[in-house]
């Protein structure tokens, strides 16, 4: 078989590898979060949503945990995603390019801002492959996308008011100030690629400026992080790994769309999350389910679709019946009868306790033939939207974790339909939290 040689064809190659059954290799060395060679300074704290609030209900490591716990989910808790800002007028740091460090919650100023810098401040979000190919080697392309998607839900819950999917990668590299991750290594030798894939935006909904990553993108590279020894050191499921990131990122130039979003509850339920640990037993009342499943599919009405496997008297698949027929509360139908769950346990790299969940939600579609844009967007997507009804799970009292790592898992053809075009993107188990 020739070797794949289009974007779309790389991209493919490599969501279908994560997809086999094929065995990881043994884990190898993750390297390390970013060393940058500016000085740190920290974020000033005052009254109302400031960054200084956003980053710390989002993305910082928990100090309880000594450092090492954050609140966002991440598969294997490698946490691939670093965050760079651009900020412009009205923040409580001068106008400039910042690198944020989570485990210490103090940022590295990078580079100045335009001449004429746009209001407001604008978190780029980027990955690096090494930590997530280190432990889940070929299956790593889908699990950096979920990362990704569930960063910007932990962002937007602690009040980021518009996110952005879908830009032009080397654009959102050359706004953060970065090289293009495909000529980073000639660019920062012995240094580590980041891929952006995201963005989110604080401020009044729909006040950022359209143009806002070519402007910052005017400015030059900005300062660059110090080299790591072996980080030359690349395997070949690294190297396929890095270009299909590149692939997916790919969007010629576009400057992406920009959602306006809204969180849905208090701060304190960001600073609260955490990930159970198995088993989650217990059977989620239907109400509750319900509400859950409804938040999953409102956050990404244009992604992936959701439905929820359930056991007990009447195990079943259910979807939420269409909003028109109840109002003013989201209800539950079948979709498919039969106990699924055991098979989820066996799709999701063999994690027996999946089979006693009290409920798993699953996000599916993502045909085998999606090409690399649709590829990045559900997978973003099925994040944050996963992230977003983690958090109201754990408004419920509900204990949950996210599944992202699914192997032969062909919904679709499950259930009776054809093989090939509805995959199981992404997943959340729930249980009561009372019954282990």
């Amino acid at each position: 078989m020739p070797a794949p040689n289009t974007t779309d064809d790389i991209a493919r190659a490599a969501l279908a590898r994560a997809r086999s059954q094929e065995t990881p290799g043994p884990d190898a060395s993750p390297g390390s979060a970013p060393l940058w060679t500016v000085p740190a300074q920290p974020l000033t704290a005052r009254a109302g949503l400031t960054l200084d609030a956003v980053l710390r209900r989002s993305l910082a490591a928990d100090r309880a945990g000594a450092g090492r716990l954050r609140r966002v989910p991440s598969a294997g808790a490698l946490h691939p995603v670093d965050a760079h800002l651009l900020v412009g007028g009205a923040e409580t740091l001068p106008a400039g390019r910042y690198a944020y460090d989570a485990l210490t919650h103090r940022v590295h100023r990078r580079g100045p801002a335009p001449d004429d810098p746009p209001e407001g401040t604008v978190i780029v979000l980027t990955v690096r492959a090494r930590p997530t190919v280190s432990h889940y080697g070929h299956r790593a392309l889908p699990l950096l996308l979920l990362d990704a998607g569930h960063a910007v839900a932990a962002l937007v819950e602690a009040g980021a008011t518009e996110l952005c999917l879908d830009a032009d990668g080397a654009l959102l590299s050359a706004a953060a100030g970065l090289p293009h991750s495909a000529r980073w290594q000639h660019t920062w030798p012995g240094t580590e690629p980041q891929h952006p894939l995201a963005a989110v935006a604080l401020g009044t909904p729909y006040a950022t400026p359209h143009d806002v990553f070519e402007r910052w993108a005017a400015c030059p590279l900005a300062a660059a992080p110090q080299g790591e020894p072996g980080v030359e050191v690349t395997s070949p499921v690294l190297r396929q790994t890095w270009r299909a990131l590149d692939c997916v990122a790919v969007s010629d130039g576009h400057p992406g769309v920009w959602t306006a979003v809204a969180a849905c509850g208090s701060e304190e339920v960001p600073l609260s999350r955490r990930s159970a640990q198995p088993p989650l037993r217990g059977p989620v009342a239907p109400a509750d389910l319900a509400r859950v499943l409804a938040c999953a599919a409102e956050a990404s009405p244009d992604g992936p679709r959701w439905c929820a496997a359930v056991g007990g008297t009447h195990p079943a698949l259910l979807e939420l019946t269409p909003p028109a027929s109840h109002p003013p509360d989201p209800a539950l139908r079948p979709l498919a009868s039969g106990e699924t769950r055991p098979t989820l346990a066996a799709w999701a790299a063999g994690q027996a306790w999946i089979a006693e969940a009290g409920a798993v939600l699953l996000a599916h579609g993502c045909p085998g033939h999606a090409d690399a844009a649709r590829i990045r967007k559900e997978h973003l997507a099925a994040g944050y939207a996963g992230g977003r009804a983690q958090l109201t799970a754990t408004r419920l009292g509900l204990a949950s974790r996210p599944i992202g790592s699914w192997q032969h898992a062909d919904l679709g053809a499950a259930i009776g339909e054809a093989p090939g075009r509805d995959w199981i993107v992404h997943g959340l188990a729930l249980g009561r939290g009372d019954e282990r």
